[in-house]
């Protein structure tokens, strides 16, 4: 098992690099290892020898002991070196003093640890008739001592490490007696407190101690494990240390390889291992609240965001940033992941009361870390942006922590045993919560994909759920004036980043669930939010504003249809208003043209709104054109192609030709006709050609007869006349043009 902690040969180290504790064993050599010399290191050995030759040990034997353990990290020690320091100690004519003894300890503890092949005589005769009398000695140290292991915190790890080297030996007498004390040294007075560093090394402690035992198949340790500590503990453990010596055992066994009857014990530790993790997390969560390290030291985020907001005023001289970048270096930090199973692992395994109270605290938690994180990235970003970036690295791994935890309570309550109620308001919880972490999703998680699309279903199917998601949006003025920002803070809704990505996750959930969602809410709660966005100058944004519109506008409900329908029209309006004053400096056009497209094809025949559409479409074709030089005959040579804003609306003009009902068709030929004879000469052959398509690949029969007229007279038309020049927002020539039927009528039926 020398080899076994990730290829760390001290398993001291290997705990206290897995917990965040400084190495004791670097602090002492890295100052002198780089300077001692391989002549040094010789010189040590021949001096030792020469003291058991000579049968006295001299002041400079002492320090040959300290240069050797000076350079322990690259020393190796052979077994006629191991020989030499076991005749040292066994010498009856040497007089050693008393600091000499726990080095010669410690230089065969490297032999021991770092030899590929020990021989076995030679530690038989190093530890075969003392071993019994170490580990009655390291029970009486846990039973008695244990004030000197918390008076002293580097020890620990070197304790834990002693207890892991003794729970392995081959001696079973002391087996239990070691594991109680262990376990139950850290509810003591004056003993070791519990802390996440701590518990991280009793969670890698017996990690490493099981998968030893799995891999020497040591079944009895197994089975007496099982036994005395999973299945009927002592009273006296305490349960912080029992679920974390719990936690490494589970994860010993899952990865672990097993077979025959190794198969069978495992198989009851991992039922046990589970079961007692349930039964510790009923009075752990009950009696604390929950697991609240996870939330107060590996995510320390509410007390450096409090810390942050005090020093708001500019003066960050005292805010101290290697305080955030120690506690990203910090083990318990890079940890995170493996602290957020067992956090999980106790929820699964609490009763449904306290359930609920955790999720209750996680879900808080997400809010909390929305509202305080919105305000401190406004207050640094521009002014500490490192700082800032580190403190976002945190929130990011809490954002994993609540993704995994989420799929945790899903899989737990979206099932038919909770009632519809109970599933409606947790996956509204799920989505509110999601929504205020959205900031910090950063990449694609399966976990989190999983979990909306769950959440969603549920959400989907009960109009209750659905409302209640839409109404957690924040409100319009807390968009534009939240009140609770610094007033020292030049605030600008759309430089929000934290706020603009919880407003993007609702602008792409609620079109999942339109179609249960009442008229009035979507009135008063979305449509300000979404008109306020689609003016956001990212365009991911404001066209998730007009993918809303769309889907709310396409949606139909069989409850209310007319009071759905008057509210559709009634937001058409405005929907134009909104739509081409932003164009095309802000409004994405492809957004704009579905949004048309939907408006045009679901409003009733008629729609006054409609009309609108299409009368304020030409005034924006006028408006444009009037700003080009319409007799760039570069403009028209690729007509699908990026082309000018004024072009792209003409497109869509034409486009709706063959959508706007038969009421509307009327207006819309004639607009177009006065637009269509005012372009040049390029222009208007472009326009025609992509009519005469249009018209010709039409199996409209309704309309198609009297397209095909309005074509041939529109083709007379342009050419017969000579375009004019836009001037303001229609051609003067134009306003009054009749559509007479062209003399050439042969010819343009031929092409259509």
């Amino acid at each position: 098992m020398a080899r076994q902690a990730n290829n760390t040969l001290f398993l001291e180290e290997w705990l206290r690099s897995n917990s965040g504790s400084t190495s004791r064993s670097t602090s002492i050599t890295t100052s002198h290892s780089s300077s001692l010399s391989a002549r040094a290191i010789i010189q040590a050995w021949s001096e030792l020898r020469d003291s058991l030759q000579h049968q006295s040990f001299l002041p400079n034997y002492l320090q040959a002991l300290k240069i050797l353990l000076h350079s322990q990290t690259s020393l190796h020690v052979a077994d006629p070196q191991a020989k030499l320091l076991l005749s040292i100690l066994s010498s009856q004519n040497l007089l050693l003093p008393v600091e000499a003894y726990p080095l010669l300890l410690r230089l065969l503890y490297i032999w021991v640890r770092k030899s590929f092949r020990p021989s076995s005589v030679v530690v038989d005769s190093a530890v075969e008739s003392s071993k019994t009398i170490c580990l009655e000695l390291l029970c009486r140290l846990l039973d008695k001592e244990y004030k000197l292991i918390s008076s002293i915190h580097e020890l620990i790890p070197d304790v834990l490490a002693g207890i892991g080297y003794a729970l392995c030996s081959s001696v079973n007498a002391y087996y239990i007696r070691i594991l109680d004390a262990l376990l139950g040294i850290w509810g003591k007075d004056d003993g070791p407190q519990g802390n996440v560093s701590h518990g991280l090394m009793i969670l890698h402690l017996f990690d490493w101690i099981m998968f030893g035992f799995i891999k020497s198949h040591s079944n009895e340790k197994l089975q007496k494990f099982c036994e005395e500590i999973l299945e009927i503990p002592n009273p006296k453990y305490v349960p912080f240390a029992l679920v974390m010596a719990t936690a490494g055992a589970l994860r010993a066994l899952n990865r672990s390889i097993s077979s025959g009857h190794d198969l069978q014990i495992i198989s009851r530790l991992r039922i046990s291992a589970e079961n007692r993790i349930e039964f510790v997390a009923q009075d752990l969560i009950a009696s604390t609240g929950g697991f609240s390290a996870l939330l107060v030291e590996v995510f320390p985020l509410q007390r450096l965001y409090a810390r942050i907001l005090e020093l708001a005023h500019g003066n960050y001289s005292k805010m101290n940033p290697s305080e955030v970048k120690e506690h990203l270096d910090s083990v318990p930090f890079k940890e995170a992941g493996a602290i957020s199973g067992v956090f999980c692992n106790q929820y699964v395994s609490a009763d449904e009361e306290n359930k609920v109270m955790v999720e209750n605290m996680i879900w808080h938690f997400c809010q909390d870390l929305y509202l305080r994180h919105r305000q401190v990235a406004l207050v640094l970003r521009g002014k500490e942006d490192e700082l800032l970036g580190d403190i976002e690295k945190i929130a990011e791994s809490a954002f994993l922590m609540v993704v995994v935890f989420a799929l945790a309570v899903t899989k737990h309550k979206l099932n038919p045993k909770f009632s519809p109620e109970a599933q409606m308001e947790t996956s509204v919880s799920i989505l509110v919560s999601f929504s205020c972490v959205e900031y910090f999703r950063r990449m694609r998680l399966p976990e989190y994909v999983e979990t909306i699309r769950s959440v969603v279903v549920s959400v989907q199917e009960n109009e209750n759920a659905c409302n209640s998601f839409v109404e957690s949006m924040p409100s319009y003025a807390d968009l534009t004036n939240p009140q609770e920002l610094l007033t020292k803070v030049e605030y600008r809704w759309f430089n929000d980043e934290v706020q603009t990505a919880r407003i993007l996750f609702y602008l792409r959930v609620i079109p999942t669930c339109i179609e249960q969602l009442h008229g009035p809410v979507f009135s008063k709660v979305v449509a300000p939010t979404m008109f306020l966005y689609m003016g956001h100058p990212t365009r991911k944004v404001a066209q998730a504003s007009h993918s809303l519109f769309v889907a709310f506008i396409s949606s139909s409900k069989d409850s209310n249809e007319n009071e759905r329908a008057l509210l559709k029209e009634q937001l058409a309006f405005y929907y134009l208003q909104r739509s081409l004053e932003g164009y095309p400096g802000i409004t994405p056009f492809d957004g704009m043209a579905s949004g048309v497209t939907a408006l045009v094809r679901n409003l009733p025949a008629g729609s006054p709104a409609t009309f609108y559409c299409v009368h304020n479409l030409v005034e924006k074709v006028n408006i444009l054109c009037s700003d080009v030089s319409t007799k760039d005959t570069d403009m028209w040579k690729n007509w699908h192609g990026d082309s000018e804003p004024c072009k792209k609306i003409l497109e869509l003009l034409l486009r709706l030709i063959s959508l706007v009902d038969v009421q509307v068709l009327p207006n819309l030929m004639k607009l177009s006709a006065q637009l269509i004879v005012q372009l040049p000469k390029d222009g208007q052959n472009v326009v025609l050609n992509e009519l005469y398509n249009q018209v010709a690949e039409s199996d409209d029969v309704t309309r198609k007869p009297t397209l095909v007229s309005w074509v041939q007279s529109l083709s007379y038309l342009c050419s017969g006349t000579t375009s004019t020049t836009f001037r303001g927002n229609k051609s003067e020539e134009s306003s009054a043009l009749p559509l007479p039927d062209p003399s050439n009528r042969d010819r343009i039926e031929a092409r259509l």
